[in-house]
């Protein structure tokens, strides 16, 4: 492949190009959560326990945080064009082998490896549109790349649960009512990989540097540790035991090990130097724990609609457009908003905006009005689409031209990381909260044998399954159970949303409080020519 030299003015067909790159990007981002709107069916036709359902939506968030350093590195030293083809097609042939899983393990395992694939997208295609972009036009470029990843997170329950309401589509082939949510990706994958060889040039770094699979393996070790224990909780339905404390110890320790041998090491892939420009790091907190936070929402809110509502799948899924169409608004006129307003208060009201929206969905009730939820879901996605898109161009626009593969491979690795982490610890707090209020119900209204009571309290599903099957002749008062099922649920719910909240809140004090002042590039100012790795936006204290 032919590799195409950075200029000043850009790539001639930049925009066109940028058009290929979010064709490939969404599928891989929507995967995050398109299967959140399945996981109530999957948990019935699998039988999988809650956190096996956490472990199938995070074994593919942490091998896609893991590796998207490596992936990043690896395209800076061999073409990031290449790599973007390499990723696709893992993700593409893993996508097909989850749609026939055949229990929980087999679909766990290959959604690690689509995590694998999708990692090698995210930091290329940033660092290609910050390769083929003038800085003055990276701000707008950006804002649509970060307005189409927030759509397609909020998105992918609006597919998902149009294709789970027409299995018949797709179960003939897969065998399951579930798997149309996996297949669908493999001919987008196609279609995404004939554009980006047609259209997409092909960009390396001029430096590159030795590979840190040290690094690698002792990161996956110590995620994959302080992920596990935080999941296992679910199980055990209590954090003090040892066999949740010890792995969540052990993958802070070890995590803390590789964060101090990549500050030590000459060629590390995990530029910890970065977090030393306060600009950067203010800016990478508020967009991590503003994806804490969305995807502990995605995770929980399906549930709240099909089980508690009870709306069918492509209802539940239709509900999350306002997510989307908050994002698709704001984040593509974030550029303007932060020219007229400057960062600062731009990023620290749209973390406002999403802790309004956080504090409203503490309060919703089983009949709340559902034009109400859903003004919560698109205020939500106001605030995103001016966090995600401003912060992504302070950080971008901070790296020298060598590191844009890297560098952005860093924001998203401590992103995706935050969601993962999001999902984990949402999913946990809820299964524990809810098997401990759950408890109070039996005992309140008792005349359910003990058997039914601990069966019950594996999740929200089983618990409906389980009243289902009650015979209505039955002594066992099925309606008041439910009742208070349901109530133990949105409590539990609520608890969850409750630290989601309170994580914005401190990120729009560090944004308010702690980020620099920061000019935003223009077509007019003095800046040295692209690729030679010294024109970082001009701040002030940064």
């Amino acid at each position: 492949m032919t590799s195409w030299e950075p200029t000043q003015e850009g790539h001639p067909r930049r925009w066109l190009i940028l058009g290929v790159l979010l064709s490939s990007l969404l599928i891989v981002v929507l995967d995050n959560t398109v299967l959140n709107i399945a996981l109530p069916t999957i948990q019935a036709d699998l039988n999988a326990s809650q956190s096996q359902l956490i472990w199938a939506v995070d074994s593919y968030i942490l091998f896609f945080a893991a590796f998207l350093f490596t992936w990043g590195a690896l395209g800076d030293r061999y073409g990031r064009k290449r790599i973007l083809i390499i990723g696709m097609v893992i993700f593409g042939v893993a996508s097909a082998i989850c749609a026939f899983s055949a229990d929980a393990r087999m679909l766990i395992g290959f959604r690690a490896i689509m995590g694998l694939g999708g990692a090698a997208v995210l930091p290329t295609t940033l660092a290609i549109i910050t390769v083929v972009f003038p800085r003055h036009e990276r701000g707008k470029a950006i804002g649509t790349w970060a307005g189409a990843v927030g759509a397609a997170v909020a998105l992918g329950p609006v597919l998902g649960g149009v294709l789970l309401q027409y299995p018949q589509l797709f179960n003939w082939l897969t065998g399951n009512n579930w798997g149309a949510v996996f297949l669908i990706n493999v001919p987008i994958v196609l279609v995404g990989v004939i554009g980006i060889v047609r259209v997409v040039p092909e960009t390396k770094s001029e430096q590159t540097r030795p590979l840190d699979i040290p690094g690698l393996l002792i990161s996956i070790t110590g995620l994959t540790l302080l992920i596990y224990g935080i999941i296992h909780a679910s199980e055990t339905l209590t954090w003090l035991s040892p066999a949740v404390i010890l792995p969540i110890v052990a993958g802070v320790l070890i995590i803390t090990l590789f964060i101090w041998m990549e500050a030590r090491s000459k060629h590390a892939s995990f530029d910890v130097r970065l977090f030393r420009n306060r600009g950067y790091s203010v800016s990478l907190a508020a967009i991590s724990l503003s994806f804490f936070a969305l995807s502990g929402i995605t995770f929980s809110i399906p549930f709240y609609l099909q089980i508690l509502r009870g709306y069918d799948t492509i209802t539940a899924g239709l509900c999350f457009i306002p997510f989307a169409l908050g994002q698709i608004i704001a984040a593509p006129r974030s550029a303007q908003m932060v020219n007229r307003f400057g960062y600062r208060m731009v990023m620290t009201v749209g973390l406002l905006f999403v802790a309004i929206a956080l504090m409203g969905l503490t309060v919703t009730a089983i009949d709340t009005p559902i034009w109400l939820v859903l003004g919560y879901f698109l205020i939500f996605g106001l605030g995103m689409g001016n966090v995600i898109a401003p912060a992504s161009t302070v950080m971008q626009n901070t790296l020298p031209m060598h590191q844009v593969g890297a560098g952005s491979a860093v924001q998203n690795t401590v992103r995706q990381v935050g969601g993962a982490l999001g999902i984990a610890i949402i999913g946990t707090v809820i299964a524990t909260q809810y098997a401990s209020k759950l408890r109070a119900v039996f005992t309140d209204i008792p005349g359910a044998p003990a058997d039914l009571q601990a069966a019950a309290q594996q999740s929200i599903v089983a618990t409906n399954q389980l009243f289902n099957e009650i015979p209505a002749d039955s002594e066992i008062p099925v309606a008041a159970l439910r009742a208070g099922a349901y109530e133990a649920f949105l409590s539990a719910a609520h608890t969850a949303t409750l630290i989601s909240f309170t994580g914005v809140v401190v990120a729009a004090l560090l944004v308010a409080f702690a980020l620099p002042k920061i000019t935003p590039p223009s077509d007019s100012a003095l800046t040295p020519p692209v690729g030679d790795g010294k024109a970082p936006i001009p701040s002030e204290g940064a």
